[in-house]
């Protein structure tokens, strides 16, 4: 018995100081909170010191550029530019480390991402010395964050317009093909004989890539940009509809039962039972039709647009502009991951039923 007992005596205390070191070693702990922020702005520090110290041994053109700020004008170039981004973004994670210390909701999130981040000015250190400082990437295929930074402030107007271009025809191919999908979805869900007729129509053509409708798009709509919107819309439409016409069609029979029960017609099961069941895979359908109709979006742009991103791209292409290129790439990584944030916050709205019942 005394041996159990002291058995039992080593487990809880081992017990004990298990959970003394995951109190300290916590999201919840304050200090070990702003471990975090100096690890995560380490990475860009690390940056900046790599920046100013590592000799520049490569030859290359450091262009002066003059902004006027306040009547005063400040001379600068892509390499002080490129020190600048990174302060920014020390100051952004710093601050939002320190608003996180105050949001017990965000604190998880920004610990769980400190790593993340702290890589990232890593690489973004080991990108400079090879591809600015001693230029060992080949060139001028993968030039320097600082390279690239030069082309937002050369072409930065332009680089706008081109931006602006490429919302404008997402934001229209898109939230057609969007309310397209979704209406047809809900037709074939719902009816057999509109199941008859269109969907084996939308099996063949969703399978064909978007792009190769360009010649008859091109030829048939008045202009580039109608011709561009309607292959978005394709794009989009099979596969929103596809799944949404699923997620009518999984619908329990009892759940129209008890609405039948309760007094409600035709139109009432479609708006609040069959809908409402089928908004897993509706949503599904709009993240998976986003990332295909962004690529459609790119390709058109490439092929037959007046402007846009991809326009952008190919133009700077041809006069091996790289550094441009990656430039544009970028910009199109932060739009559509902010699109697919915005879809997300969308989708949290919609479906908070599944918190706490979904794994996430």
């Amino acid at each position: 018995m005394d041996v159990e007992v002291a058995i039992k005596t080593a487990r809880q205390k081992r017990s004990d100081i298990k959970n003394i070191d995951n109190s300290i070693y916590n999201y919840k702990n304050t200090k070990y909170m702003l471990l975090k922020i100096l690890f995560t702005i380490s990475g860009f520090v690390a940056a900046i010191l790599v920046n100013i110290l590592f000799p520049q041994k490569a030859d290359v053109e450091f262009k002066t550029y003059t902004l006027n700020l306040l009547n005063l004008k400040i001379g600068f170039n892509m390499n002080s530019a490129y020190i600048v981004v990174l302060i920014a973004l020390i100051l952004i994670y710093g601050t939002s480390g320190i608003i996180s210390l105050f949001q017990k909701d965000r604190r998880k999130l920004y610990a769980k991402n400190a790593a993340f981040r702290f890589f990232l000015g890593i690489v973004l250190a080991i990108w400079d010395i090879g591809g600015t400082k001693l230029q060992i990437f080949a060139q001028p295929f993968f030039p320097g964050p600082a390279q690239i930074i030069e082309a937002y402030i050369a072409d930065g107007s332009y680089i706008v317009q081109n931006t602006l271009y490429s919302i404008r025809l997402y934001a229209a191919g898109f939230s057609c093909g969007v309310l397209l999908g979704v209406g047809t979805g809900i037709l074939i869900g719902w009816f057999p004989k509109v199941y008859y007729w269109v969907f084996p129509v939308l099996k063949i053509t969703g399978v064909v890539p978007a792009v190769a409708w360009m010649p008859f798009a091109l030829t048939l709509l008045p202009t580039s940009f109608s011709a561009a919107v309607f292959l978005i819309v394709i794009c989009a439409w099979f596969q929103i509809a596809f799944l949404t016409a699923q997620g009518i069609q999984s619908t329990p029979k009892q759940s129209y039962e008890a609405a039948r029960v309760l007094g409600g017609g035709q139109i009432n099961q479609i708006l609040h039972v069959a809908i409402p069941h089928a908004m897993p895979d509706i949503f599904t359908g709009i993240g998976s039709a986003n990332a295909m109709a962004f690529t459609t979006l790119v390709m058109s742009e490439m092929l037959g647009q007046p402007g846009g991103l991809g326009y952008y791209i190919n133009q700077s292409k041809v006069w091996s502009a790289y550094y441009k290129v990656l430039a544009a790439i970028v910009i199109m990584a932060v739009l559509f991951s902010f699109i697919n944030f915005l879809i997300g916050l969308i989708r949290k709205r919609v479906l908070r039923w599944q918190q706490g019942v979904v794994k996430v």
